[in-house]
């Protein structure tokens, strides 16, 4: 009886400065005794999951004294006080980092959207620039390949009067070396010649 009375007074005495954060484990649902062991009576229950202070810890009944929300203190298996973060918080935790996640995937998505409209429209622009070189170099083309049929016709027609002219100049040559020589053969016989002086002088 009396180790009883100092195992309360001592847990009554302990500082709450040496209280740790531990979770009850999930999936569990356990009593709270005022002792620690089940053969003290049941102060309460705890949920799975739920918050405590761990205050102590019995080695020889494998009991932990515990501190709840509510501030009950009572003991617990020592098994079912565990260090790790519960569902019942991580859950809150894992949908608020994933609603975080799905906002920056969103913002991602509509970035990737924005930049892909930008670059169909730049690409858009780039093709109709590209169609339009191409028809303006279909039509310098054409031109060019007007100007070049145009050039060797005139040519042709250059060479065509060239060969005429000296057609012309051989024609016109022609005729009057005749002219001259005809004019050499008959103006002697037209012209009747001066009778010479005895004296020798016409």
């Amino acid at each position: 009886m009396k180790k009883l009375i100092c195992m309360v007074l001592f847990s009554m005495l302990a500082s709450p400065a040496f209280a740790q954060d531990r979770y009850i484990a999930d999936k569990l649902f356990t009593y709270m005794h005022s002792g620690p062991s089940n053969q003290y009576r049941i102060i309460g229950s705890i949920d799975a999951g739920e918050k405590v202070q761990l205050v102590s810890t019995n080695k020889e009944s494998d009991y932990s004294e515990v501190v709840d929300s509510r501030g009950r203190r009572g003991w617990v298996e020592s098994r079912f006080v565990t260090r790790d973060i519960s569902m019942a918080v991580r859950l809150p935790q894992l949908e608020k980092e994933l609603a975080q996640v799905k906002s920056q995937l969103a913002n991602a998505r509509q970035s990737a959207d924005s930049e892909k409209a930008g670059l169909v429209e730049s690409l858009d622009v780039r093709n109709q620039q590209i169609a339009q070189l191409e028809q303006n170099y279909g039509e310098i083309s054409k031109q060019l390949t007007a100007s070049q049929t145009e050039i060797r016709e005139l040519r042709a027609k250059l060479d065509t009067q060239k060969e005429d002219l000296l057609l012309k100049y051989f024609t016109y040559g022609g005729g009057v070396a005749g002219i001259g020589l005809l004019l050499g053969l008959i103006l002697p016989h037209i012209i009747p010649r001066r009778k010479r002086n005895p004296a020798g002088w016409a």
